[in-house]
Parts: C-alpha cells; structure tokens; sequence
C-alpha cells in the first residue's frame, strides 16, 4: 500500500510539473543555462522487441534499461517508414511521409517544412549531428536534412570505393566520439544534438566481443554493439554534469523483418516487425523516472513533444501531437498510427498504405489485409472482407487522410552513380532515376509485395553478395529471381551490372537491352548498357542507350562523358562538342570534360583557341599527359612541328615518369 501511495504522488507530482507553463524552467533549478539541452540519439533498424526493458531476455542493452528507468519509456510506438531516410525525416518534421514528401532517396526536404534543428536554433540553441551512414548525409542522399544545424557531419568525398567503413558506414562509438568532441569544443549555451547509430541495419557485422557472445544471431549483437556506444555518450554526458538536467530522447527510426512474414530486412512490408520502434524520453531532472506509457503513439508525435517541453512558441503545423498530456498522467490516448511504403515501386510492385488503431491492423494492398491484434498481434491471420466495418472506417481514414495531404510532386531528383554504388553497399537497391519508378498510372494494378517477398529476398541477397566481391553467389541468387519472374526487370539488370563488371560485354548488353524493354524509364540500365555496347565498339547502340538514360536523367555527368566518347568515334564531333560542355555545366572543373571539349574543337579545325585553352590546362595540371598528347594533335594540324614535337616529347616523358 505504501509502494501504491507513494508512486501514486509520484504520478501527481510529475503531472503537475508537465503540465505547467514553466516546466522546463522549474525543472532546471540547477541548470546554469535558461533551456535545457536537447539530446536526440536515433538507432537504426531497432525493433522495440529485441531490447531487453521492452522484454527480450536474451539480450544486453543496460544502457537503453538504464535510460528507461530515468525515463519514460513508451510501450508502443510506430513509424510510418520502414525506409531510414523517409522516417529519420519525419522524426526530424513531425510530418507523415506524403506530407514531408521524401519518400525515396535523395528527394530534397522542401523549405516550406521547418525541421527541429532550425525550430531549436531559431530558439538560442546551438545545433549539431552525427550520423552513422551516408544514407543520412545531406550532400546526397538525404538534402536540406542539415537545415538548421551549426554543424552536420556529413561523409568525407572522393575515398576508394572499395572501402566501406568511414565512406558509407561508421561504427557507434566513432559517431558518438564525434559527437563528444564536438561538445568539448563547444560547451557553452544551450544544445540540440543529434546522434544517428547505423550499427543494426544489414549486413550485421558487430565488431568483438559481440561478434562472439551473439554467434548466430547477430543483429542482436549489432543491437547490444551499438547500446554500448549509447552507452559511453550518456557516460560523457554525465561526466560534463549535462545529462541531469537534459531532454534526452532515445528513438528507432524503423524496425527488422528478420524473416517475419517472410522479410528478411525492411522497406517492403508494413507489419509491426518493422514498424514498432522503441522511444524512452529523459526528462530534465529526472522527472517522471520509470514510468512506463502504454498508449499507441507514432514518431511523429516527438518533436511537437520537444516544442511543447522547451517552451517553443511555432506556427508550424504537425502531423503528430504533443505527448505531455501521456507524461503527466495516465490518460489512455492512443494515437492512430498510419504507414507508407513506396519502396516497392523501385521494383515495380505496388505500394502500400496503412492504418493502425490498438485493436486492428488495416494494410492497403492489391490485396488487403485486416488483422485484429488483440487475437493476433503477429499478423498472421488476414481477416479482411470488403464489407467489414472495420476496413471501412479504416478506407474512410486513409481517404480522408489522402484529401489533406498536398498533390504529390514528381521529383526531379537523380542520383550520381557513385551515391547509387553507396546504397548498394547499404543493402538498399540503387538506381539514378529516383522519381520515375512512381510514375504509375494505377499502384493496385502491380504486384502485391505479398507475392514477390521471395524475389525481395533474394535480390537483396544478389546485390550485398556483389558487393562483397562474390559474383558466383550473386548469379546464384538472380538466376532463382529469373525462374520466379523470367520478366524481373531489377534482376536483369544486376546480372547485366556482373557481366559489365567482369567485362563480358556482349551478354551484359543483351541483359540490360531486355531489361530496358520491360521498364523502359530505367536510366541506369540504359547507362550500363551504353558501357557494354561502347565497349564491343557498338557506337550506334551505344549512342541510342545513353541518349535514353540522359533524357531520364539529364544529370549524369559519367554518361554525358561516355556520350561524347562515342560521338567522337561516330565522327560527330559537333555534338560530342555539346555533350561535353554540358558535362562541364555539372563540374566546371572536371578534367575530363575539358579535355573533350579541347579534343572535338581540335576535330572540328578549331585548334587556334584551344592551343590556348590546353597551355592553360597544362599550367594546372602539368603531369598530365593526354593535354600534351592533344596539344601535340592541334599543333601539327597547324603546322607547327617543333612545337608539336616538344609536346610529344613532355606526354613520353610523363608517361615514363608514371611507368617507374
């Protein structure tokens, strides 16, 4: 009765703390600063059921239970994205998917959605973040995600492709190091951080001792991995005398299917094994420690949170609601969760919508599904019919939702190859022409992901097995896709992308040519197909597969210098001219552009201007050969056979310097 009593005036004292206009500021008593700091650590791909206070016993994750009973933890929330980016962003908008509109990689966040940093910034604090892979950075995949931040670590550029740590991926304690000396170095006033641990997504390689103690299962041990570097931040965090009086969020961006209705990752399904996402909240001082919040919530429930603790006054308008009503007392208001999924679309299968309430699932698909979750919290039975009145009020939901939703845009947005090799190596299927595969007449019309999981898996099988150099496992897994689906566009491609890559030319073309026909808004397979064909000295073919690509994606820079390659072997060399000054409008410093451009002026009897435009390439490069090699060229056209001899004589020169 006493325990009751007491935990009772607990509730009564953290409600009326909650609930009051100054409660942050009473909460600070011993804070030196007017606002508290604000930590965010996402973790990715965490399920909210493989952390041990959410009650997995097989597992260690004392910094996530040690946070949970300084805190508040949440019981069930959801994200609407099983994709990192789409639902990083919505955590970081307070907005569902179709309202923020990144629903794919490297759509820009548009300007008229303001994020936490520039809420907070805008507010006195100073901003910063830390992420844990390039599918987060803003120079690429993930634009305007750095809005309002002081400082956003996005990845170094220009590192050897073949590395894989510090180009696409850091480990959790390097991101949390980061973040360390960063507030080291800036320890005054008040702070928004964020801090993104990539460490549980696919491929699990947890790093000693959890490679070990989770022999067999190691996502969990990635889980446990990147817990210890939450760990040693919070440990930071109390040694600077911050973590006290800070708001610390701990949060999962999207869950794991680990093999659960027959997915393997995430991103095509939108059932609770990768929707159901861990969220605790620090309050500063403690407050409401333990307290355990068993209402339905979403993850865009959190940032009208933090702008309702920290006192924000905003015009800005949330999809999600403020959670202080839940802290304060016991108030069961569950929130209707919705899910989106255009993830499918990149392999030409429909998407799916969702509608969660504690008591059913609803997902919209070719084939529905309807799920009563008290019976079956494991989605395992469909119980949909058109006339139960659940799956209409569910319709009416998503109908209603979609009328106050903004006319999508089609994105303009395209991915360098380089960034598509990037999301290959972090297990996502990459292609340049990020808007078109949306371009559907009607979603209902494709394939239900229901009936393609297998392919899925497979596919994603194929592609880490090409990334980890191990082509004969890749074809394994695409040549079982093709007796699936002899038509599957993505599979024709990667077997196309292997043969391009082991240089048997021929066949690549062939696959790619097919695959073009069955998805012909594919500028990556039209791309590479320009490169099998360009190198089986196909110009013609390959001239007609790049132009293809290009009018797709105009801004590829790689195709618009392949491209006037080829116009130089058709003897064009007028629009080889063009092809490669438009690639100097992408990179007016790209060195191969230059030299084309010099090279088609020198073909077309222009060499009198170019003479000087090589000297002053040479002057900035000057152990670069092929400019003498050219200016060699353009000097004897002209008659000048000393000088042409001079030139010839410094590329040999280069070149034996470059042999030894």
């Amino acid at each position: 009765m006493l325990v009751s009593t007491e935990m009772k005036a607990r509730h009564i004292l953290l409600a009326l703390y909650v609930m009051s206009p100054g409660f942050v500021s009473n909460a600070q008593t011993h804070s030196k600063t007017s606002q508290p700091n604000v930590f965010l650590i996402t973790i990715d791909t965490l399920r909210a059921d493989h952390v041990h206070c959410y009650g997995y016993k097989d597992i260690r994750t004392p910094a996530l239970d040690s946070l949970a009973k300084d805190g508040i933890r949440f019981a069930h929330v959801f994200t609407p994205s099983p994709i990192t980016n789409t639902s990083h962003t919505t955590i970081l908008t307070g907005l569902l998917p179709s309202s923020h509109g990144v629903t794919d990689f490297a759509v820009p966040l548009s300007s008229l959605h303001a994020t936490w940093a520039e809420l907070l910034k805008g507010n006195g604090f100073h901003t910063a973040a830390f992420i844990g892979a390039v599918i987060l950075d803003s120079h690429s995949l993930a634009p305007g995600l750095d809005r309002g931040f002081d400082f956003y670590d996005n990845f170094p550029d220009n590192l050897p492709s073949q590395v894989h740590w510090g180009r696409v991926e850091r480990r959790g304690m390097d991101v949390a190091a980061r973040a360390e000396k960063w507030l080291t170095a800036h320890p005054g006033g008040a702070h928004f951080v964020w801090v993104h641990l990539y460490d549980p997504h696919d491929p699990y390689q947890p790093p000693p001792p959890y490679s070990q103690t989770y022999k067999g299962r190691l996502y969990d041990g990635e889980v446990a991995y990147a817990d210890s570097a939450l760990g040693n931040f919070l440990e930071y965090l109390k040694k600077r005398g911050w973590y006290e009086n800070s708001i610390v969020i701990i949060v999962g961006d999207h869950g794991e299917g680990l093999g659960q209705h027959g997915e393997e990752t995430h991103g095509i399904f939108l059932y609770d094994s990768t929707t159901h996402v861990p969220l605790i909240i620090k309050l500063p001082g403690n407050m409401g420690s333990g307290k355990v919040v068993n209402a339905q919530v979403r993850t865009t429930d959190i940032l009208p949170t933090v702008v309702d603790l920290v006192g924000i006054q905003t015009s800005t308008k949330f999809d999600g609601e403020s959670l202080k009503p839940l802290i304060g007392g016991d108030v069961p208001d569950a929130r209707v969760a919705f899910g989106e999924t255009d993830y499918p679309l990149r392999f030409g299968w429909a998407p799916l919508r969702s509608v969660r309430e504690p008591g059913f699932k609803f997902i919209e698909a070719p084939r529905p599904e309807l799920y009563a979750l008290q019976e079956d919290p494991g989605e395992v039975h469909n119980t949909y019919a058109p006339w139960d009145r659940t799956v209409q009020k569910a319709r009416a939901m998503l109908a209603e939702l979609r009328a106050k939703m903004p006319a999508p845009v089609p994105s303009s947005a395209t991915v360098p190859q380089g960034t598509v090799n990037e999301l290959k190596a972090l297990g996502y299927l990459g292609r340049a022409d990020v808007g078109s595969s949306t371009n559907v007449p009607e979603p209902s019309l494709l394939p239900d992901p229901k009936d393609k999981i297998q392919e899925a898996n497979l596919l994603h099988t194929a592609m880490m097995a090409g990334e980890d150099n191990r082509p004969s496992d890749a074809r394994a897994a695409l040549e079982k896709v093709l007796q699936l689906d002899p038509k599957s566009p993505t599979a024709l491609r990667q077997i196309g992308e292997l043969e391009l890559k082991a240089g048997d030319y021929a066949e690549a073309a062939g696959h790619l040519r097919t695959a073009r026909e069955i998805r012909p808004d594919d500028a990556t397979a039209a791309y590479d197909e320009g490169q099998a064909r360009e190198k089986l000295g196909d110009f013609l073919g390959a001239r007609e597969a790049l132009q293809s690509s290009l009018k797709r994606t105009p801004g590829q820079l790689p195709a618009r210098l392949l491209l006037g390659r080829v116009y130089l072997e058709l003897k064009d060399p007028k629009s080889a001219e063009d092809q490669f000054e438009a690639a100097t409008l992408l990179d007016s410093k790209n060195l191969h552009a230059q030299l084309g451009v010099a090279q088609a002026k020198i073909a077309e009897g222009n060499q009198s201007a170019t003479i000087e435009n090589l000297k002053s390439l040479a002057a900035s490069h000057p152990k670069n050969p092929q400019i003498f090699d050219l200016l060699a060229e353009a000097y004897r056209s002209m008659g000048q056979n000393q000088d042409a001899i001079r030139a010839e004589s410094r590329a040999k020169a280069l070149r034996g310097n470059t042999d030894k």
